[in-house]
């Protein structure tokens, strides 16, 4: 009975009256596309961070982290709600989408206008201000907010949908997913370093501002039926009140290895943000790439500072599909753990070495390896543990979690940093190798090997009605002893529909 499902599960998105918008080239590619535009403009800013610093916060490295906290605080508070809603409101996933991606445009508008109503500002150059502007500082807070609850409620609705469409192989999808996003961020760096030769910040942000909105259209338009198969999965489970997701929420919660992977995702966010807020600041206040209040502004020196950042990611588009699929194929833990262990290893060597332009930027490029892969396999391997049900309550869970941890990491950093520039690095080798150790003592799910023909009939072979009903939620540990099911992508098509 199940085996008949399955097979009419798996095939349902390239079929039916939406045509190609269904196949899964268009769902993957669309939805990592839009992915790309969020964290294109968000690493944008990183990188005009040292000009919002020096020209309107009054050179104050706190105020300028701070941006960085306050997006992390909005963007916790409404990704747990965010989630449990999101679950609930499946088949309007499309509509949250389109507005998500309205709002981050409109949020950006509010962060340029900071630097608008800046006195003698320009749109090719501003004034360097002695003294944090309060109106600005105000202006680039709330934008900042809005911009973060935008990007991190699409998230819930992208990924659970991705989630649910592609079970069998969520470890590798998630990955793709996130070489979107890794795409954007090279591309935003690179871009924003180019224009800071031409442009004052202000103006490249408004630029940014307006492709978002003019998005949002054609998101609608992808997108609107997106949710219809997760509604459809849960329905034939008869699961559709409020009442029942929260039932299942709080079953969720009370799971101990969600709340193992959801610590290790928060360290693993402290270490992150910090260090990528405080980074450019780094280049141009130890390396001279291009301070707003030197000789140093060439169009080499901001190129370079973009592209530093950028790089940090480029590494990470080849690196980040293959360590998804190693996890899928082998165990999450054995591409996880050295994964961190390296990225503490060669963060703690920048503090020696870091001064060097040439060693900085091959220290970069090491760390960008890892750095943006492990994400979506943590991602992965809690969703390898929850029913199909509570995907984007799962994610909203892991989201908050994170955000909360890492909300005071931006200030931490920017106040080690003041004290000396090298503090950066051992604090953020610290955090990698505490999230390590955590991971592992954690036991996940173990992955069985997946191949074409495990992805049609592995899950029936092994019975999945014991774990495909309640028995294996109310554990909600389920998957010791139960070898391939969690892979949870593997649980999650045979037995995803399933409860």
């Amino acid at each position: 009975m199940a085996h008949a499902h399955h097979h009419h599960a798996a095939p349902s998105v390239t079929e039916g009256r939406t045509g190609f918008r269904r196949g899964a080239a268009f769902v993957i590619g669309g939805l990592s596309s839009g992915h790309g535009v969020f964290h294109s403009i968000a690493q944008s800013f990183i990188v005009v961070l040292p000009e919002v610093r020096d020209l309107l916060l009054g050179g104050s490295v706190i105020a300028a982290t701070s941006l960085q906290t306050t997006r992390e605080i909005a963007s916790g508070v409404v990704a747990l709600p965010g989630g449990v809603l999101t679950d609930a409101l499946r088949r309007y996933w499309g509509w949250v989408m389109a507005v998500c991606m309205a709002m981050f445009g409109v949020g950006w508008l509010l962060m340029a206008s900071a630097g608008w109503q800046v006195p003698g500002a320009t749109w090719v150059s501003s004034p360097s201000a002695t003294t944090l502007n309060p109106v600005g500082y105000a202006l680039l807070v709330i934008g900042m907010a809005v911009v973060a609850i935008a990007a991190s409620v699409w998230h819930l609705p992208a990924m659970a949908a991705l989630s649910s469409h592609f079970t069998h192989r969520r470890g590798s999808v998630l990955s793709l997913h996130g070489v979107g996003g890794n795409i954007g961020d090279v591309i935003g760096p690179v871009l924003t370093g180019a224009l800071l030769a031409v442009l004052a910040w202000q103006a490249i942000i408004t630029i940014y501002a307006a492709v978002p909105i003019f998005l949002a259209f054609l998101v609608f338009w992808a997108f609107r039926d997106i949710g219809q198969r997760a509604q459809a999965a849960v329905e034939e489970r008869a699961v559709s009140t409020m009442q029942t997701q929260i039932a299942e929420t709080k079953l969720l919660v009370r799971n101990p290895r969600v709340w193992g992977i959801t610590v290790v995702a928060g360290l693993r966010g402290m270490a992150y943000i910090g260090f990528i807020t405080v980074l450019p600041l780094y280049l141009v206040d130890e390396l001279g790439l291009g301070s707003t209040l030197t000789e140093h502004r060439s169009f080499e020196n901001l190129f370079i500072r973009g592209s530093l950042v950028g790089l940090l990611v480029l590494v990470g588009i080849f690196a980040s599909p293959v360590m998804g699929y190693l996890s899928d194929r082998l165990n999450r833990k054995i591409v996880l753990i050295p994964g961190m262990l390296f990225l503490a290893v060669v963060t703690l060597l920048m503090a020696p070495l870091g001064s060097n332009l040439g060693m900085m930027t091959i220290l970069l490029a090491l760390l960008g390896l890892f750095l943006y892969s492990d994400q979506p396999i943590l991602t992965a391997a809690a969703m390898d543990i929850v029913r199909e049900g509570t995907a984007a309550t799962t994610l909203g869970l892991l989201s908050t979690s994170r955000f909360i941890l890492s909300a005071a990491s931006p200030i931490i950093a920017g106040w080690l940093y003041g004290i000396n520039y090298d503090y950066l690095f051992y604090y953020t080798g610290a955090l990698y190798l505490v999230a390590a150790l955590l991971l592992g003592i954690i036991r996940l799910p173990q992955a069985a090997p997946v191949d074409d023909h495990h992805d049609h009939q592995h899950h029936d072979d092994h019975g999945h009605a014991p774990h495909g009903s309640d028995a294996h939620d109310h554990h909600g540990d389920h998957g010791q002893g139960h070898g391939h099911d969690h892979h949870g992508e593997s649980g999650h098509e045979g037995h995803g529909h399933r409860h």
